[in-house]
């Protein structure tokens, strides 16, 4: 019989990689998310019926209980970067977090996976990242037993990293950097993946794991090697940190004056916050401990960033022929 997990937040950036990872394992595979209908994607990751999208709201006891039912493992990737009405850090974060693991463990689940992030410290006054080491904090109170996975920065096809800057950097001559000098040790998104899913078969042993990739680089070292990949000349501006909290404030301001119907997309103040300190891995336990060998981004990027460069797909070809006339 097929073993079946739940994972919340399973058609998102991170939960989508480790749906499909889990499913090609053998996997019966419960993807609880907020709109269904936007997750059917998720279905073609296994055989028909092995993968399925099912309506679950993390700030609703009923739900989360509905999608646990009958599971043998959890897996909880929710997480925002930004508030939005209902959903703020702490009903997301923190007390999401602790939801999943209370019913979880009322439902005699063991095997729990909760993807937190580097940085995250109960005494910091980031709210992002204060929520995460209690969202942490409850998980480990309802299962012990339970894994937590800290990656730095993600990134990939999907991510808003390195797509959101490559894009400004298509369109500007100039692009902003709020923390140019922050080092970042950025991972790759189905690295994050992988080592999720040896925890959830039990291939790893409880605790907190901090994940980051090969390289370790300054914001503005990774634009650098961004707009090297993209081919492209915008120029990187520093911002002072003083300058990027005024401009979090009139963001901010703003979401809440049109009551979210504006939502700052831009830059908040908590993201500021965040950007202030380093986001590299200084746990003991890394992916080494799990015997995994992290891909360096310079082998990724090329492959889903191409499409920011002047001449798209072709840009190697002319490169080529360019070559060849010399």
């Amino acid at each position: 019989m097929q073993r079946l997990v739940t994972i919340f937040g399973g058609s998102g950036f991170i939960g989508r990689y480790i749906a499909r990872r889990l499913a090609k394992q053998g996997w019966r595979v419960r993807v609880a998310v907020r709109r269904p209908n936007e997750g059917h994607f998720v279905r073609m990751y296994g055989s028909v019926g092995q993968v399925e999208p099912v309506l679950a709201n993390i700030r609703d006891d009923a739900s989360v209980a509905a999608a646990l039912s009958g599971a043998d493992a959890v897996v909880n990737c929710v997480g925002i970067l930004g508030e939005l009405g209902k959903n703020t850090f702490d009903a997301l974060q923190a007390e999401g977090a602790g939801r999943v693991a209370r019913l979880a463990a009322a439902e005699g689940i063991e095997t729990m996976v909760q993807i937190s992030a580097i940085g995250a410290d109960a005494e910091s006054k980031s709210d992002y990242a204060r929520t995460k080491a209690e969202g942490e904090a409850a998980v480990l109170q309802h299962i012990p037993g339970a894994i937590i996975l800290r990656p730095s920065i993600v990134f990939g096809a999907e991510d808003q990293f390195f797509n959101r800057f490559a894009s400004m950097a298509t369109f500007l001559k100039v692009v902003p950097l709020v923390g140019a000098k922050t080092k970042f040790q950025p991972v790759f998104v189905d690295d994050v993946a992988a080592a999720a899913a040896l925890a959830v078969n039990g291939k790893a042993a409880p605790g907190i794991y901090e994940l980051g990739g090969p390289d370790v680089a300054t914001f503005r070292e990774l634009m650098e090697t961004m707009k090297q990949v993209i081919q492209r000349r915008a120029l990187m501006i520093s911002v002072p940190f003083f300058a990027a909290m005024a401009m979090g404030f009139v963001f901010d301001m703003l979401q809440k004056a049109t009551f979210g119907i504006l939502a700052n997309k831009v830059l908040t103040r908590d993201q500021v916050r965040n950007l202030a300190h380093d986001n590299v891995v200084t746990a003991d336990q890394t992916f080494a401990t799990l015997g995994l060998d992290p891909v360096a981004m310079e082998a990724v990027l090329p492959e889903y960033l191409w499409r920011f460069r002047p001449s798209g797909q072709y840009a190697e070809i002319k490169d080529s022929a360019r070559n060849l006339r010399t």
